[in-house]
């Protein structure tokens, strides 16, 4: 019997777009990069608003 093809999708992919990992180094870093704020004040956003992209970006006034 032949195994079946695992293909590759990006199902998860824009989900996980949609969120900041407020524990994630990498990710706080680049948020800051990208809002031009510290790194406290984005784990700050994360945790006062919760882990939505568009909502931290708000907060941080993007």
């Amino acid at each position: 019997m032949a195994a079946a093809k695992k293909t590759k999708t990006a199902r998860g992919r824009k989900q996980d777009r949609a969120r900041v990992a407020g524990g994630q180094d990498y990710e706080v870093r680049y948020e800051a990069k990208k809002t031009g704020k510290s790194a406290p004040a984005v784990k700050k956003a994360v945790k006062k608003v919760g882990n939505a992209r568009k909502r931290v970006e708000r907060r941080l006034g993007r």
